[in-house]
């Protein structure tokens, strides 16, 4: 089993300065090692098709490139979880102002209620964050996950990595999905809806 994790949207709470209203962590799940490679050489081919540099990052791209992207990866088995948080929900002082906290927890809040996914998996982050940062969270993963849960578990850099970016992407869709502003949009995660590869969206409230 192999699984990408990216997140979309901000851990802030100044919505009215520019924050999202909303904040999505998902996780792209794969359970054929050839399906992964093959959807990893096709993403790669796609950017070099469109001219992409240096990666796929839905917050970045152009609607076409979105609706290219997508119809690209379709036909591919995959399978997308995530959790959606209403930042209204978010009644934790705690939480509302400790950036690495908010993050771990909901990260932690989506392998936990994983359906399984996860069980001696490879795991693939998106390692944008400081050392520090990445060295906190994998601590605090390893104290809260189920024993044995995580088979490997790594950061990696998203512009090395094709899967990771089809984490953002998926990741984006939800967002834009559920965001309260006049940029919500559900076109992209239709079409993961139309094409079978959503099995879980989890709206945190």
């Amino acid at each position: 089993m192999l699984v990408f994790i990216d997140e979309s949207g901000d851990p802030g709470f100044r919505i009215a300065q520019g924050s999202t209203s909303h904040f999505v962590v998902a996780m792209v799940i794969f359970d054929d090692t050839a399906v992964a490679e093959a959807t990893s050489k096709r993403i790669a081919a796609l950017r070099d098709e469109l001219r992409v540099k240096p990666e796929f990052k839905f917050a970045k791209a152009g609607n076409n490139v979105r609706a290219q992207f997508f119809q690209a990866v379709a036909s591919f088995s995959f399978r997308v979880r995530a959790i959606v948080v209403d930042k209204a929900a978010v009644q934790s002082p705690h939480l509302r102002t400790a950036t690495d906290s908010f993050y771990n927890y909901f990260l932690r809040m989506l392998l936990t209620h994983d359906g399984g996914a996860t069980q001696g998996a490879s795991v693939k982050v998106d390692g944008s964050g400081d050392a520090e940062f990445r060295k906190q969270m994998a601590a605090y993963l390893r104290g809260q996950l189920r024993e044995g849960q995580i088979g490997k578990f790594r950061f990696v850099d998203s512009r090395s990595d094709s899967l990771v970016q089809l984490a953002d992407m998926c990741a984006g869709a939800i967002l834009r999905a559920h965001r309260n502003d006049l940029r919500r949009e559900d076109t992209w995660l239709w079409m993961l809806r139309r094409a079978k590869r959503i099995e879980d969206v989890w709206n945190f409230r």
